[in-house]
């Protein structure tokens, strides 16, 4: 079954199947789509630790939407404890590659923290480097 006009199948569960076996075998796209499958509850029961480790493994990879994602994840507090710096972290790698959505939130994520921390947010973007697959 397919969402009308679009062509993207609606049976969530298959859908899985097929990107955890890609997943598995180290695709950061898969990876991402995987976690937020978790994320949203589509297919599985919303489970956002479980979204967490699986967007974590595409950020790694140098998935930008995973990285924003996770940015994301780390800002709410969502299967994660709450933290600003992480979550500015992520979003300042994401927005690195041209993610204009992390930079907003990367900026947003900016008022809420102190120049040190900001700093602090910054120094492992200089040094990170994608895992390999």
């Amino acid at each position: 079954m397919y969402y009308r006009g679009l062509g993207v199948p609606q049976d969530f569960a298959e859908a899985l199947t097929w990107y955890r076996k890609a997943a598995d075998q180290g695709h950061a796209g898969a990876e991402f789509s995987v976690a937020t499958m978790y994320d949203k509850g589509q297919g599985v029961p919303q489970d956002f630790k479980t979204a967490v480790t699986w967007y974590q493994k595409a950020a790694d990879r140098g998935d930008a939407g995973a990285q924003g994602s996770l940015g994301s994840m780390y800002g709410n507090g969502q299967g994660v404890p709450k933290d600003y710096v992480r979550a500015h972290m992520w979003f300042n790698l994401a927005a690195g590659v041209g993610n204009h959505t992390a930079l907003q939130n990367r900026d947003a994520i900016g008022r809420l923290v102190t120049p040190a921390q900001i700093e602090e947010a910054r120094k492992p973007v200089r040094e990170w480097k994608p895992k390999s697959e």
